[in-house]
């Protein structure tokens, strides 16, 4: 089958699969209504499923289920399966007793579409074009994640109809991984060998630690950004002037602006290299993180246009890092590795996820977000080091 077949088959499923991850998160407001918490017990309708994430990772890794199962299977399976919590939730739960455990599930199952998901893409391309192969992973993960603000953006939609919409969507995921995805010639074979002990000892290696470390500093920025910047939005004075709803406004400036990103940041990978790929993004972003106090008083043209740029720039060099992990990693291990790096970073979201509307508490939400700006100053520094080494 061909490649560009497939690769963009992957990319659909991500899209359709991954909507289940913010679906609640779009909704909290209504939320926060019906069932009257606070807005520190709504941040665990996003935690929970970060934590199920890493759980869901965590578990996949010392199993080595991403290379023992065939992973189209996995996917799909995945995919269903977090649909499912998704729809439960949507049907018969009235308040965050109930919530919790099934967002909890649901990104456990999540550990099973978006790692397997870059397996296969990696399996589907060379080495010289996985930079941009990755690139469109990302920018379908970007797309999916931000489809319910979409969803939701268009006016008063149940909240219940909202999830159930990007329930539907998912499972849709599911029956085009079953029917259309296969997995790539470009991977070695999965081994038969049962080596969970290979998520840490990849570490040993100066390569996949740096690589490692950059994903991990752009990881405490992204999900905390994602999260909040609805909130930021709402919280300006040019927010009540936005040129549309704020759900559109966040699917615009963080969804397509950041699936443009991933591209071009997959583009500037394989054209320019890893490293300078990446340092160019967590450079941009972390300029953002430091600017974010004074774009928050600008007017709305200018708070859109830094959003986008924002949007596009946080996200754009993460393919670039599983690119890296795909290419310096044992190949018997592809998706052991890829599956413990994500574990790691998405354990770091939790707490970034946390902190910042406790700055934002203590200071304002105008000063919120410079609590991100440690996490691509450090990952910069580690791709340089690894530019620099790979140069020598």
């Amino acid at each position: 089958m061909r490649s560009g077949v497939q690769r963009g088959a992957i990319a659909v499923v991500q899209v359709f699969g991954l909507a289940v991850w913010f679906s609640v998160s779009a909704v909290v407001p209504t939320l926060r209504q019906e069932w009257g918490i606070s807005a520190a017990a709504a941040v665990w309708l996003t935690g929970s499923v970060q934590i199920g994430f890493v759980a869901g990772a965590v578990g996949s890794s010392l199993l080595n289920l991403a290379d023992r199962i065939r992973p189209h299977l996995l996917l799909a399976a995945s995919a269903a399966l977090a649909a499912g919590w998704t729809l439960l939730l949507a049907g018969v739960v009235d308040g965050m007793a109930a919530a919790l455990p099934l967002r909890f599930l649901t990104g456990m199952c999540l550990a099973g579409v978006y790692p397997i998901g870059m397996k296969l893409m990696a399996s589907w391309a060379p080495s010289r074009g996985r930079g941009l192969a990755m690139g469109l992973l990302i920018a379908a993960l970007t797309l999916g994640s931000t489809l319910p603000h979409l969803i939701g953006g268009f006016g008063a939609l149940p909240w219940r109809a909202v999830l159930v919409a990007a329930a539907g969507t998912g499972l849709l995921g599911a029956l085009v991984a079953v029917l259309v995805v296969r997995p790539g010639p470009h991977l070695a074979a999965s081994a038969a060998v049962h080596n969970p002990r290979y998520a840490l000892a990849m570490f040993a290696e100066r390569g996949p630690r740096l690589a490692n470390l950059g994903y991990f500093g752009h990881m405490w920025e992204l999900y905390a950004l994602w999260t909040w910047i609805p909130t930021f939005l709402l919280a300006s004075d040019a927010g009540r002037d936005l040129p549309a709803s704020t759900g559109i406004t966040v699917f615009v400036t963080i969804g397509v602006a950041g699936a443009l990103g991933c591209l071009l940041g997959g583009w500037g990978a394989d054209r320019f290299g890893r490293s300078p790929a990446a340092v160019a993004a967590l450079v941009t972003s972390g300029a953002c993180c430091a600017l974010s106090p004074l774009a928050f008083d600008a007017g709305p043209a200018v708070l859109v246009v830094f959003c986008v740029v924002w949007g596009a720039s946080v996200i754009a060099d993460s393919g670039v890092f599983s690119t890296s992990l795909s290419e310096a990693a044992d190949p018997r291990f592809i998706g052991t590795a890829l599956t413990a790096q994500t574990a790691i970073g998405f354990a770091l979201t939790v707490v970034s996820i946390q902190l910042v509307p406790l700055l934002a508490a203590a200071a304002g939400w105008r000063f919120a977000f410079l609590l991100l700006a440690p996490g691509p100053i450090i990952g910069a520094i580690a791709m340089s080091r690894l530019g620099a080494r790979r140069a020598r």
